[in-house]
């Protein structure tokens, strides 16, 4: 099996993750993205796809690198300097790549958001937070103060959250979207929650918190999104009995 275990894995990672069914922005490239000779013998995870995490990846003896922002949002032509090096590095070394962005936020067991709403300890979720032709987020009801669910998110993340106090001191609607859905705030309001939790945001966003009644925490574009690669990562390593690692290359964005 060794030789068609990456063809495997792909298609497992397309199935479950309905890459083709799920919208996304065009640099996006979900699936597949480079591929090497067939063989997948260590598995790692990481959020970006960048000349250091690949070396990263290389280091740690792996030869299928998954992760959630992947190659191609700006145009990598022509293959000289970094891009050549990068190009270079991934040939030379058998390594494959494979992205998901938003078919991994929104899968509703391995996606971001439903990880990170699993960490938060908040339950029976519903479907939030509509882009790109389908909800990526998640939101549920619970009565959960301010100051709690601030210590909750930094234990998930282990990075501590920036709020902006635009509403009450009790969150009781909280809506769940990682990464960089900062300047949504008043969709998200529109979508009837009290509390937005997402990675980053603009500065014009604390006085729109203020206008629209709605708690915000900004917990980490980096941090909120280290959970689906990790969920996907292990589920394979399980499923095909390959071993697998995280490559923790944070931001502090």
């Amino acid at each position: 099996m060794p030789n068609k275990r990456l063809a495997l894995i792909v298609k497992h990672c397309d199935q479950i993750l309905r890459t083709r069914e799920i919208g996304d922005y065009d640099g996006a490239v979900n699936g597949l993205q480079v591929e090497n000779s067939g063989t997948v013998t260590r598995i790692a995870a990481t959020v970006d796809a960048s000349l250091t995490t690949v070396r990263l990846a290389i280091a740690a003896k792996a030869d299928l690198l998954l992760v959630h922002h992947g190659l191609f949002w700006s145009p990598r032509q022509p293959w000289t300097g970094k891009n050549y090096e990068l190009l270079r590095l991934l040939a030379e070394n058998n390594l494959a790549v494979y992205s998901s962005h938003l078919p991994l936020d929104a899968h509703p067991k391995l996606g971001n958001n439903a990880q990170l709403c699993t960490a938060l300890g908040l339950k029976s979720l519903k479907p939030f937070f509509f882009s790109h032709g389908q909800n990526i987020g998640f939101k549920a009801v619970a009565r959960i103060s301010r100051a709690e669910l601030a210590a909750r998110l930094a234990r998930a993340t282990g990075v501590k959250p920036q709020l902006l106090p635009g509403g009450n001191e009790l969150c009781e609607r909280i809506g769940v979207v990682t990464g960089g859905a900062g300047g949504e705030l008043q969709r998200a309001a529109d979508e009837g929650v009290d509390t937005f939790i997402t990675g980053e945001g603009p500065h014009w966003t604390f006085a729109l918190a203020e206008d629209l009644g709605l708690n915000v925490f900004y917990a980490g574009h980096y941090a909120t999104e280290t959970f689906g690669v990790k969920a996907l990562a292990a589920t394979l390593s399980e499923k095909f009995s390959v071993p697998w690692v995280f490559l923790d290359h944070p931001t502090g964005l």
